[in-house]
């Protein structure tokens, strides 16, 4: 297992979350991009903790992710069922399960004002957190895709499910953009990867 995470981890990180997975009895899935989400828990009908994370996140989105999805199992084993899945209390278990990590021996130096800012109130998702999601994807693999804050107003754009928009004006934090099939308009964070057309 160790050497496992070795491939999808920062190296200084692998001993720690080794133990985390170990002695909390969960059973880890590599497996294939899902555009709507970078990993999940789930308690099976056995009773097993299962947690999967998509293979191609880069190192550091990777362990955030899995530890995002531990921080979801040991919430619910010490506040209940009952607790929100981003409530206060994965907040407060995902900050302290962060912690041991959030230094120059796991993260590059650049990204950490930028990390510890992020687990002073932790969101449900790291690409929600537009400045951090950009800061994260320099360590991807590079591809031909863009972001919507990067494109001029008025382009045309297609997303992953082969959709085709306009981009409009930005709302507060969101871009307001008309699918062009429909005329609908639909909201987008700045940081949505796109394909300009």
């Amino acid at each position: 297992m160790e050497e496992v995470l070795l491939k999808y981890l920062p190296e200084r990180s692998v001993l720690i979350v080794f133990e985390l997975i170990k002695n909390n009895n969960v059973s880890l899935k590599i497996v294939s991009e899902r555009v709507t989400k970078h990993g999940d828990y789930r308690r099976t009908s056995e009773g097993k903790h299962q947690i999967t994370v998509n293979a191609n996140l880069n190192k550091y989105r990777f362990l955030m992710t899995l530890v995002h999805e531990i921080a979801h199992l040991l919430a619910i084993e010490k506040y209940g069922r009952s607790i929100k899945p981003h409530g206060i209390e994965w907040k407060h278990t995902f900050q302290q399960l962060m912690l041991p990590f959030i230094n120059p021996s796991v993260f590059p130096s650049q990204l950490l004002p930028d990390i510890a800012n992020h687990f002073k109130n932790p969101r449900a998702s790291s690409d929600t957190d537009a400045k951090l999601s950009v800061l994260l994807k320099q360590f991807d693999e590079k591809t031909d895709k863009n972001y919507i804050f990067e494109i001029p107003l008025g382009s045309t754009f297609r997303i992953h499910n082969g959709k085709v928009f306009k981009k409009g004006n930005r709302r507060i934090k969101r871009y307001e953009c008309m699918e062009l099939s429909s005329g609908r308009v639909y909201l987008f964070q700045p940081n949505a990867e796109i394909e300009l057309l």
